[in-house]
């Protein structure tokens, strides 16, 4: 790794001018993120995002930098890159990524009215052309392809997003969707509130960590996937709850209070203590499909994404081979345009899931190996 300052030094100076800020472009959890030039390689685009941390007086935490340096490793074509971090005045961190300039949020804001969106403009020259691509069916399986690749690398890697939603889901210009500030919350946490203090959303957080479970695993990613992937084709949250116990609720109504039967161990106190057995007991309406608009493959991943019980959720691993991605289902493939889908992701055969739960680390690490 290239070695990190502890303290600030003249030398932290030197590496930030090396980027030139041209503009702000967003406010995410941590920090400004903005779009610069990087004087050291021919001026390419860079996004530049400032970590800001409480630790004014002692400095960036060291297991912060370690993890964060551990970043650096990831090279997937489903990842935002992490190209270099400047440690500064003390208490920031600069991470130096890949430049992209839509997410998966301004994406479908973006669509127009009659295609589900909200007709929101975007900043001229811009992403991707939405009207050539729009967000039909074959375009939110291109979309999923690329987000169950690019976890299935990073949980392969032991490394969880825990955070994921559709402004951390990156869009370029040819259509290609990314994935953006893994193994951050690991740094960092997951705050309730961002550094504007604008509340951090609830609506993708799987029931094990609403509940207060401590042990969790990589099936946190997979239900946030779930959350997306029927946003992508419904264009509206599925579980857009306002507070903990409303965002319970809310998975409650139209998912069934969960059992014993169906999640063993979810009205033990000491695994989840924010279970209470006078929740209401809301009863799944099983002839309602959880979205009008998908085949019965689409319906069977969704499904297996949003089990209650996260050893029975489907892994990023197994779903890469779900027939849902299978060849002659109109996919597209997963870089480029057109539907040149060829199967490659659909080399296994889908079986019934018979699994052992992963061992498990409240510190956020996926331990074993990635089923």
């Amino acid at each position: 790794f290239t070695p990190l300052l502890s303290r600030p030094t003249k030398h932290h100076k030197i590496i930030m001018e090396n980027y030139q800020k041209l503009e702000k472009v967003g406010e995410g959890t941590y920090g400004v993120v903005y779009k610069a030039r990087d004087l050291l390689h021919s001026g390419r685009i860079v996004a530049l995002k400032k970590i800001r941390l409480e630790t004014e007086d002692e400095g960036v935490p060291s297991i912060a930098i370690r993890e964060i340096s551990l970043l650096k490793e990831m090279n997937d074509p489903n990842i935002v890159r992490l190209l270099n971090i400047v440690h500064a005045d003390g208490n920031k961190l600069y991470l130096v990524l890949e430049y992209l300039d839509l997410d998966l949020k301004r994406y479908m804001d973006a669509l127009l009215v009659s295609d589900g969106g909200r007709g929101k403009s975007l900043p001229e020259g811009s992403g991707p052309d939405l009207r050539r691509l729009g967000l039909g069916d074959a375009m939110v399986k291109k979309f999923m392809s690329q987000l169950c690749e690019g976890i299935r690398y990073c949980h392969s890697h032991r490394v969880l997003h825990r955070d994921l939603k559709p402004q951390n889901l990156l869009i370029d210009r040819e259509g290609n969707l990314k994935l953006a500030d893994f193994g951050l919350a690991r740094a960092f946490g997951v705050p309730l509130r961002t550094y504007t203090h604008e509340v951090v959303t609830l609506w993708y957080r799987s029931p094990e960590i609403l509940l207060g479970g401590r042990q969790y695993s990589t099936g946190v990613d997979m239900w946030s996937v779930g959350c997306i992937f029927a946003e992508m084709c419904t264009r509206k949250p599925l579980f857009p709850g306002d507070s903990e116990i409303d965002e319970i609720f809310k998975i409650f109504k139209l998912l069934g209070t969960p059992t014993e039967a169906d999640w063993p161990g979810v009205t033990d106190k000491t695994c989840f203590p924010d279970f209470k057995s006078s929740f209401p007991k809301w009863q799944r309406d099983q002839f309602k499909p959880l979205c009008t608009n998908l085949d019965d493959h689409g319906l069977d991943l969704l499904e297996m994404m949003l089990a209650y019980d996260p050893a029975g959720r489907i892994s990023a691993k197994q779903a890469c081979t779900h027939p849902y991605f299978e060849d002659g289902s109109a996919a597209y493939s997963g870089h480029g345009l057109g539907p040149t889908y060829n199967g490659a992701v659909a080399m296994a055969t889908h079986k019934p899931l018979h699994r052992l739960p992963l061992p498990h680390s409240h510190d956020g690490r996926a331990l074993g190996n990635e089923r």
